[in-house]
């Protein structure tokens, strides 16, 4: 391979094709963001009616979580060995399923079981979907196209609150149909996901050169052969480099920082009408008080996608946990502040822990190759959840026991810890090609994993 032909496709124009594939892969966090947030307004019936105790409510509000650590890995797994093309759209047919079935929910178990299904489905699609944009994409866009994914995790969470909210006024059943209504957007993710094509990445690293090659010359031209695919390193690529050597650091580094990332928010977004009734925001106010804090997570995701290539991957993620931390910690200082200044620290949390969490797609996609890229996206994912369901399933008993005080201390702690981990180990990876970021001994800053 020629020097330059390693560059051609990772200097590539972005495309009408980059760009549609962009939006499809955003589906899984669409409805990641949906199912996680619907939950929050439906439950304010659900508990009640099916007499749930301060357990079963968390055990319900963190099944999905539960779910997608468990689906992450497995998904993770199957899209390097069989590929990303192939689950790209099986995976949603099984939310589609199981979101129409939680209609006729009758009991906690069944209910659980449900979301427990509808969770592992979502994050199936995490690794698969992540995987085939990063490989298509050229360096250039990459950080903004994957962080942008992140995007629609907020839109989905926005467009839940909005759709429960609405949907209240069907009277007591109004639950069952917020909790079906997620089959709605899945099924047209389904019918836009029909026909892509698979990762020539992932071809060419199985030995089928010739259809590596045919995907090349449908997505950037006729002049496109397999040459103009870069080498990647493989002597360190089997399944064992992701828990040791430098991987193994990566993977410590990931998995930690996903976990500070999203355990705050889940938990937010979980109870998040219950937490601001908490705050002395009620009924209506409180879910559409969700939903406004729900835009401001979504503007900040999108100045962080402006930022990303300009600032760093490193100072963003450093700075995004430090100052969002100090929005928590006041929470927690002043829970009895007037409603004004409580929304007004919860937009400022919303907007500046955009940069951790669009970043929570980027950097796992960066720092491993493709033999192992979707295991890797898939096992951080599942690690990050397990805290996540930890941390939603804890929350009504916090709130019980610590009061909305001790709840936002704590969410501000965990923050502060990303903070701490992120400033020791946090890599820099912007401007790098797809395979210089994952190779072994990548460009390196002080205090990186490698």
């Amino acid at each position: 391979m020629t020097a330059n032909a390693g560059n051609r496709l990772d200097d590539a124009p972005l495309s009408r094709f980059h760009k549609k594939l962009a939006l499809y892969s955003s589906g899984g966090p669409f409805l990641d963001g949906y199912v996680l947030s619907v939950i929050g307004v439906a439950m304010v019936q659900i508990t009640p009616q099916l007499s749930l105790s301060d357990s079963a409510q968390g055990l319900i509000g963190a099944s999905a979580l539960i779910g997608i650590f468990l689906g992450a890995f497995a998904g993770g797994y199957l899209t390097d060995r069989f590929g990303r093309q192939v689950l790209y759209t099986i995976d949603l047919i099984a939310i589609i399923a199981c979101s129409v079935a939680q209609f006729w929910a009758t009991d906690p178990v069944w209910l659980f079981v449900l979301r427990l299904l509808i969770g592992m489905a979502v994050g199936a699609d995490y690794p698969i979907a992540t995987s085939l944009l990063a490989e298509f994409t050229p360096r250039r866009y990459r950080g903004p196209l994957l962080g942008g994914l992140v995007v629609m995790w907020f839109v989905g969470a926005a467009v839940a609150y909005i759709v429960g909210e609405a949907l209240l006024a069907i009277g007591d059943d109004a639950w069952r149909w917020m909790l079906a209504s997620a089959a709605l957007p899945a099924a047209i993710i389904v019918l836009l996901r029909l026909g892509t094509p698979e990762s020539p990445r992932w071809l060419a690293n199985k030995g089928r050169a010739e259809e590596a090659e045919a995907v090349l010359k449908q997505v950037f031209g006729p002049d496109a052969t397999i040459a103009d695919l870069p080498g990647e390193e493989r002597e360190n690529v089997d399944a064992k480099a992701i828990i040791r050597a430098g991987y193994g650091g990566r993977m410590l580094y990931i998995s930690v920082f996903w976990t500070c990332s999203i355990v705050p928010l889940f938990a937010i977004y979980a109870f998040g009408p219950t937490i601001l009734g908490a705050l002395n925001l009620e009924g209506s106010l409180a879910n559409l008080g969700s939903a406004l804090i729900t835009v401001m997570f979504l503007i900040g995701c999108v100045i962080a996608l402006f930022g990303v290539n300009r600032m760093g991957r490193r100072p963003l993620v450093i700075h995004s946990f430090i100052w969002s931390g100090l929005a928590l910690l006041l929470l927690g200082l002043f829970p009895g502040a007037p409603a004004a200044v409580i929304m007004t620290l919860f937009a400022l949390y919303a907007v500046i822990i955009g940069g951790t969490q669009i970043l929570q797609w980027i950097y796992p996609n960066e720092l491993f190759p493709t033999e192992v890229r979707g295991s890797a996206v898939g096992l951080a994912s599942s690690v990050s959840r397990i805290g996540a369901a930890v941390g939603t399933y804890l929350v009504p008993m916090a709130l019980s026991g610590w009061g909305i005080g001790g709840t936002m201390l704590a969410a501000a702690a965990i923050s502060l810890i990303g903070a701490v981990v992120s400033a020791r180990w946090a890599p820099e990876t912007r401007g790098m090609a797809l395979h210089e970021a994952a190779a072994l001994a990548p460009r390196r800053i002080s205090g990186g994993v490698g």
